[in-house]
Order: C-alpha cells, then structure tokens, then sequence
C-alpha cells in the first residue's frame, strides 16, 4: 500500500467529518430552520470536523515517515551477526546496508549476495511491511478518534468559527515562518562557508586581487598549488555583460512596452504583446547555442573586416543575446504599470492643451516610475544571475578587460565551475563559490537599497 493511497483515504475522511459535523450542528440545534441558535454557520462545524480528521492523523503520518526507514535500518544493523560488522568502517557499514535494502527491493546488489545478507534482506522486507500496515492502522485510528472528538464536541455554542480561524492563522504563521527561516538558513550557510573561505584568503587578495587561478592541490602527492583568488576579473566580466545587456533591453523593453500601451491599436496589442512574451519562455540554453553558433561568428566576421581583434567567445555577443532574453521582463512589467496609471491623468493633460507625447513623458511614466525600475531591477537581477549564455558566448577565461570583443566569464559562471568536479568541499577553491555568492547578495541588496531610494525621491517630487 503506498502513501499515496494513505492520503487520499485521509482526504475522503475529512470529507466525510466536514459532512457528518455539518449535520451533527444542524442536528443538535434542532433541524434546518432552527440555525439561527447555532454560534456559527454550519459549514464552520463542518470545518472543525475535517480539521480534526485530517491534521492529527498527518502530522503523525510525517513524523512516521521522517523516522521508519532509520528505526528499521537500525533493527536490521543489530540483527546482523556480530562478527561481520565488527571491523567494518562506518562507510564500508553504510555500503553494506545499501546492498540489504537493494536485495530487499529486488534491485542488483553491488557485489555477492551472501546468506547473511539475504537473511538481513528478508528481515528488512519484514519489519517494512509490518510498517506499513501499522502505519495504515494508526493514521486511520488517529483521524477516526478526531473525528470521534469533534463529534463530542460538537454543541449550538461552541465558537466554531473562532477555532477554524485559529487553526487556519496558525497554519499561515507556520508556512510564512518556513519560507522566513528557509531564507535565514540559505543567507547563514553561506555566510558561514564563506567565514571559512576568508580564513583560508584574505578578504583584500579577494576583493582587490586582480589574478583569478582558484587550482589547488587536492592530494598531498600532487604538486602543489596555491592558486590565486583575485575576484575582480569576474565582478568586472559579470558587470560588463550586464550593462551590455541593459543596454538592449531597458530601451527597446520601455519603448516596446509605451507603444503597446499608449499608441498600438487592440488588435495589434493583442498580437503583439503574446509574441513578445514568448521570448521569456525559450529556454537560455537555446540563447546560448543562438550566441554561440549565429550571432557570435557574425561579430567576429564583421569585426575583423573593420580590422578589430575580436575573440570567438565575445562579452558583445553574451550582452546583445542576454539583453534579447530580458525584453520581455521589462516590456511586460512596464506595460502592466503603464496601464495602472489612471485614464484620469491623461484626461486632465489632455485638458489643460498637452499633446499624447507630452502626456507620456510628463505625466504617464513619472506616475508609473516606481514600476519601471521595478522592472528594470528584476532584469538587472535576471542578468546578474544569468549562466548558461555566458559559459555558451562568452566563455570561462577571468580577463580584466573593459573590451566587449574580448573573452570575460562572471561570478555565476565561476560559481558552477568551483561546484563542479571531484574536490574536497572545505578547500580553498570550493568554498571560493560561496564568497562569490555572498558578494552577489550584497551587491544585489546594495542595488535594491539604492533603487528604493530613487524610487522614493521621485515619488515624492511627483506628489
């Protein structure tokens, strides 16, 4: 029986106690035209009901999932003869587990199934069906018991409205709270991968080195490497291709998303503003293989007959690509902030003599401002934490260039490189990822703080 089937037969409890608390409140008030004497209305008695049905009997569902496969794991570790797990190490005891449980399911072990694992095996298989049955047993047992207490207290004054939305605040506190705490976690991790980084490198060689070499010895007959962790190559590659980008995106994204808004008739609107859209929705690795194999020979062709050195991997060709990719995040947003600034305004423009231009530029985009930059944040955002089409069109060279036809990389590109492979996780060069990461949330943060900023100036001098 899988659990799948578990939670739909508690879903179709709940039903049931919404039903039969719905009618056990209209029952105990005397029938259906004597409702008015109920505290609240029947459907809340209803409410009470399921949640009793449902939320015990999951809460002890997840906590049996969370803790069955180490309580069996554990029993079969102590079945298994002493003498064959006496001198094995934690790893090689783990691995000798795995192979139990890939017996037990009917999957290939890694080596030779002797009896002894067999027997730990079948023993396994065992005590997961006695599990699962008395999982069945005691789920269906706890929501038949909440449905049993709801029943009880069920009564005309009973405030069943007050505890359903009691339960219902305390469930949104719960769920905001984890996405609260899941943030927390995220930034602390980080911040604390990168306290050990800055113990390993100094925080000047890091932020004003110049030279980016993060190859380091893994083993100890290697030759050795120190490696060189300048970061300032890739913040001045991560901020050349963005600002390249911006400067495809914020005009074109603006000036689409004014016409589509102010000038373009519906039916052109209704055209036009679905096919920009699509542009969001192509996946980046496809940009990269458009910069990579169409738009970047095609600058490096037109490049070398005006006579410039243009390198086959370019920041033009990863910025003009990025910038095509972020059109629709600021057409779409604009054009929706656009269209929120009253007609009323544009009436009294119109009013006092002012042209539909004049209007534009003088009423409509002041007023809609703080939606722009919103938008323009979000793509700067978007830019910053781009990959694929700067591993693709721009390559993995750290240049300390301010050149667009010159090879860079950026922070994000660094970040995958650093992850990937096989490397100790508390070298210098792996937690070098994560310094990266947190000069990225600061720099971002930094940019909001800024921006919000800018946003309040405006919007005070417009009011």
């Amino acid at each position: 029986m899988h659990t799948w089937t578990l939670l739909v037969a508690l879903l179709a409890a709940a039903a049931l106690a919404y039903h039969v608390g719905r009618k056990r409140a209209i029952a105990t008030a005397g029938g259906s035209g004597r409702i008015n004497t109920l505290h609240s209305l029947p459907a809340y008695y209803g409410f009470y009901a399921a949640m009793w049905a449902a939320i015990p009997a999951l809460l002890l569902l997840g906590l049996w999932l969370g803790v069955q496969d180490q309580v069996i794991t554990t029993l079969v570790k102590a079945s298994l003869p002493p003498q064959s797990v006496a001198e094995l190490t934690p790893g090689a005891l783990g691995l000798l587990m795995n192979d139990v449980k890939n017996v037990a399911s009917g999957n290939i072990a890694s080596g030779a199934v002797t009896p002894a694992i067999q027997t730990a095996a079948d023993h396994y298989a065992r005590l997961q069906h006695l599990a699962r049955w008395t999982q069945w047993l005691l789920v269906l047992a706890i929501s038949v018991a909440g449905m049993s207490f709801a029943w009880s207290q069920t009564r005309p004054t009973m405030r069943a409205r007050n505890r359903v939305e009691s339960v219902v605040l305390g469930v949104l506190i719960l769920f905001s709270s984890i996405a609260v705490l899941t943030t927390l976690g995220i930034v602390l991790s980080v911040v604390f991968e990168s306290w050990q980084f800055f113990q390993k490198i100094a925080p000047s060689e890091f932020f004003l080195g110049t030279l980016w070499s993060p190859q380091t010895a893994m083993r100890a007959d290697q030759v050795a490497a120190d490696g060189a962790f300048g970061a300032v190559p890739l913040f001045t590659g991560t901020l050349l291709v963005s600002f390249i980008a911006m400067m495809v995106a914020v005009p074109i994204g603006l000036m689409a998303a004014i016409y589509l808004s102010e000038y373009a008739p519906r039916k052109v609107r209704s055209v036009a503003k679905p096919l920009l859209e699509i542009l969001a929705g192509i996946p980046t690795v496809v940009y990269g293989f458009f910069a990579a194999l169409t738009l970047a020979p095609v600058i490096r062709d037109l490049g070398e007959q005006l006579g410039f050195a243009v390198a086959s991997e370019s920041a033009l060709a990863a910025g003009l690509v990025m910038g095509i990719m972020i059109i629709p995040f600021v057409s779409s947003l604009s054009d929706d902030v656009i269209n929120a600034v009253p007609q009323a305004m544009r009436d009294g423009s119109y009013a006092l003599g002012a042209t539909q231009s004049e209007t534009i530029r003088r009423v409509v985009i002041p007023a809609a401002l703080p939606g722009i930059v919103g938008g323009v944040l979000l793509a700067v955002s978007r830019a910053i934490g781009e990959t694929m089409i700067v591993v693709m069109a721009a390559g993995l060279t750290a240049n300390l260039t301010a050149n667009p036809l010159a090879s860079v990389t950026t922070v994000t590109v660094q970040i995958v490189t650093l992850l990937t492979g096989d490397q100790e996780f508390d070298s210098a060069k792996t937690l070098a990822a994560f310094a990266l990461g947190l000069t990225l949330f600061l720099v971002t943060l930094t940019l909001n703080i800024i921006a919000l900023h800018i946003v309040r100036k405006y919007r005070e001098q417009y009011e």
